[in-house]
């Protein structure tokens, strides 16, 4: 089995038992952990409000305004919903968490309508 087949395997029973949130999900929550961790100094675990913001950002600067359309799509409404995908990973054992680490901590980190339309960071065109 290649590292495709093994992802794509993985990706579906994720999704099998949290159908709620679309493979992408699961892609795009690791592709957000990744690029935290390559901003820190030096590697260290990453708190749930980090990652969360890492989401934010990394959809901002991917999918700019259609951001949480993107996300909304793929079954992120809230940031409790990035927890979720995270603890799902967590249960397949995709990602370790430490004795601290708690779903509340993915709990109002941010308003999407806030972070991504109300607030969203305009740049002046040029």
């Amino acid at each position: 089995m290649n590292e495709l087949q093994f992802q794509d395997e993985v990706l579906d029973r994720l999704q099998e038992r949290n159908p709620r949130f679309h493979a992408r999900s699961y892609e795009f929550v690791m592709l957000a952990l990744q690029s935290v961790i390559r901003g820190l100094d030096k590697p260290r675990h990453i708190t749930g409000r980090e990652l969360t913001e890492g989401v934010r950002e990394l959809a901002i600067g991917r999918y700019g305004l259609l951001a949480r359309a993107v996300l909304e799509h793929w079954g992120i409404h809230e940031t409790e919903d990035v927890g979720r995908v995270v603890f799902a990973m967590v249960e397949h054992g995709l990602l370790v968490k430490e004795d601290e680490d708690q779903p509340e901590d993915f709990v109002d980190v941010f308003d999407f309508e806030e972070a991504f339309e109300t607030n969203y960071p305009w740049t002046p065109l040029r």
